[in-house]
This record gives C-alpha cells, structure tokens and sequence, in this order.
C-alpha cells in the first residue's frame, strides 16, 4: 500500500484499517485450508478463532458507533473463541461483515466528528480514542494472524512486507517509488 500523505486523522485511521484487513488477508490466503483452524496448543487460538473474535468485536463496536455502548448487551466474548465457522468460505463471510461495520461506521464521519463522545462498556472515550483503541486491537490481532499463518504456511510463504534479506533492494524499490513504506 502506497502512503499517501493526509493531515486527515479519519482518512489515515480509514488507510490503517485498510491495510491490516488486506495484510490479514494475504496471510489467511497463504494458508490451507485446514490451518486455518490448527491451535498451535490448548492455550492458542486458531486464525479462524481470531477472525471469529475480530468479527464479533467490530459488530458489537461499531454498529450504532455514535449512540450506544460499544460493548452490546447481545454480545457473548466468551463465545467468540469456541466453535469457529467450518469453512474458509464461511470465515471469509464473518470476516468481510465485521469490516463491513467498520467501514459503515467510519466512511460518513468528518474530522468534526472526532471530539464527540462514544462509551465502550460504560466509559467514555472521545470518537478518536474509540477509533485508536480498535486500531491497536486490530493490529494485534493482524499480528497473531500473519504470525500463525506464517509459521502454518512457511513451505509456501511470500513475504507480505520486506523479505529478509532484501531489505536494500527494498529500499531502493521505494527510492524509485516502485514500492510501498507502509
């Protein structure tokens, strides 16, 4: 992905959400099937797990984002990390309808829109610091992913950001403005 200089903190949180959901993704796609439900051990949860899980973190935080708690009453976490959809096409169902509410929710905001208030589980977090909470958790759950997809798919794994060892060919490639710093 191509930085694109903005001054728009919605845009840059919109290019980041972007991003992480894309690099999930190119993981997700290097692996088969079947690893997407491998836990590495008891205490490990699956990509498919943790694509549950997102899923059902960005509907119950941003559906009706600007007025109601991010945390809904019909929302069972618990529930999330047992019983993962079957599928890969069902994993990419619940996957691309949690991004879908994130979208739904950001796109029509304005930089105004930034100092109003959101509660999630009953504390009050100001638009930008709902939309910086959700970026940190995503981004961690992106890592987790690309982490066990990695390691599930290394005999077929391509590097989604600078290969190893390559990282003055890489540099170069963004010298020319062939390649993304992002």
């Amino acid at each position: 992905m191509a930085l694109e200089l903005t001054t728009s903190y919605l845009a840059d949180s919109l290019e980041l959400f972007r991003y992480y959901k894309k690099l999930a993704e190119r993981a997700m796609e290097q692996v088969a099937d079947e690893h997407l439900f491998t836990a590495l051990d008891v205490e490990a949860n699956s990509i498919a797990i943790v694509v549950k899980h997102m899923a059902g973190n960005m509907r119950s935080r941003w559906s009706d984002f600007l007025t109601t708690d991010g945390e809904k009453p019909s929302r069972n976490r618990d529930t999330e990390f047992e019983n993962p959809p079957m599928t890969r096409a069902a994993l990419v169902q619940v996957w691309e309808e949690g991004w879908a509410q994130v979208f739904q929710a950001l796109e029509p905001l304005s930089d105004e829109d930034l100092s109003r208030t959101v509660t999630i589980r009953g504390e009050a977090h100001s638009v930008m610091q709902a939309i910086n909470r959700q970026i940190a958790h995503y981004s961690y759950h992106v890592g987790q992913i690309v982490l066990l997809a990695k390691h599930l798919g290394c005999d077929r794994w391509n590097a989604l950001t600078v290969p190893r060892n390559r990282s003055a060919e890489f540099n170069q490639r963004v010298a020319a403005g062939e390649a993304s710093q992002r």
